[in-house]
């Protein structure tokens, strides 16, 4: 079974041009809600039954590489569903987060959109992130790494909704004082 880093280099691409296209521009959309602090709207991107997860990443040998990435029910950086995530935005809403004010300023930058394995609604799609963050003065810190995600056909626009999001941080330490922000 391939680990969670290398599994979307293992699915083939059966991506029509147009479909590349429309998924691009759904992540685009996600990354300028999120950029513009519009996070009642970055939760109407995320399905009902959705799972935010961002294992921990662990330095390791060649033989051990299976342990990089902490498993389900093992320590995580994030492990949400819906529910949380509303009270995690809620909460950012209210003005009280103090690590969230002043409000942190984010560009979320998004590359290498693979569409993987597809079922009658569902789609795994694969894609590089990097995420800067500027805060106070001098507070500045950057996220990047891999994102897989299960996107589901919606109704509503802009046509698609998250299932899953796994994280895949390339950093082992983090530097940043919190992570208050969506990835």
């Amino acid at each position: 079974m391939a680990s969670l880093a290398t599994e979307s280099l293992f699915t083939a691409n059966t991506a029509d041009a147009a479909l590349q296209h429309e998924i691009e521009q759904f992540l685009y959309y996600e990354a300028a809600v999120l950029d513009a602090r519009r996070y009642t709207d970055w939760l109407d991107l995320l399905s009902e039954d959705c799972s935010y997860y961002m294992p921990t990443r662990y330095n390791r040998t060649r033989r051990e590489m299976e342990h990089e990435f902490s498993h389900e029910n093992e320590v995580a950086h994030f492990d949400d569903d819906k529910a949380s995530l509303r009270v995690r935005v809620k909460r950012l809403l209210t003005g009280q987060a103090w690590a969230e004010d002043p409000p942190s300023r984010t560009r979320h930058m998004v590359t290498n959109v693979r569409i993987g394995r597809r079922s009658a609604n569902d789609l795994q799609v694969f894609c590089n992130f990097h995420v800067y963050r500027s805060r106070l003065e001098r507070d500045v810190e950057t996220f990047v790494g891999e994102r897989h995600d299960t996107l589901r056909r919606h109704s509503a626009a802009p046509g698609w909704q998250i299932v899953r999001r796994v994280i895949l941080l390339d950093q082992t330490v983090l530097l940043a004082k919190n992570i208050s922000i969506f990835l």
